[in-house]
């Protein structure tokens, strides 16, 4: 099973709350583990521009204010930018598949803050990592549900509404659904 580039989708009933309701896109899947980043979860207390000034990188006027999300708890104060693939950090772009990419380098923020960064970005702080079959585990647990990529959810604003347009993607009601598993 490889989900690099697919959306994993928590289930109601998440133990973890971190991850309660949240929708995961997956930029990397191995033997070795995984690492996806929450798409759903704006960070409410930090905008682009104010951490672009922190980090000492100067703006051009008018630029984006891209909305800055958290990613997962693993490395929160680590930047990750999951964009379209028109743009290519010369310094190392993950192609996670033919529509996205993701850049993890200061120059895709430079590039950005002065209006030359892809055309379609998000900004997540830190990321959701698994070990060795762990996400493997925790799918055959019923945690989590797996679909594919729209880009409005990967990227779209209404981040309250992201969760259930996953499931839709699926053909799934989150009122049927049920946090226990069963066997046939």
């Amino acid at each position: 099973m490889n989900l690099c580039g697919k959306l994993l989708i928590a289930m109601p009933e998440m133990g973890d709350d971190r991850f309660s309701h949240s929708v995961v896109y997956i930029c990397a899947h191995s033997e070795e583990g995984a690492m996806g980043l929450i798409v759903n979860k704006p960070a409410p207390d930090i905008r682009f521009t104010h951490l672009l000034k922190q980090l000492g990188i100067e703006t051009e006027p008018g630029v984006r204010d891209i909305r800055v999300h958290i990613g997962g708890p693993v490395e929160n104060s680590r930047g990750f930018v999951l964009h379209t693939v028109d743009y290519r950090s010369e310094t190392g772009t993950l192609d996670v598949d033919d529509r996205i990419g993701m850049t993890a380098t200061m120059d895709v923020l430079e590039d950005l803050a002065r209006g030359q960064g892809p055309d379609t970005s998000m900004l997540a702080l830190g990321y959701a990592g698994w070990g060795p079959g762990q996400l493997e585990a925790e799918i055959g647990q019923n945690a989590w549900l797996t679909c594919d990529p729209r880009e409005e959810i990967i990227f779209g604003r209404a981040n309250e509404h992201k969760w259930t347009a996953a499931l839709k993607v699926l053909g799934v009601d989150p009122i049927m659904l049920s946090a226990t598993a069963g066997r046939a």
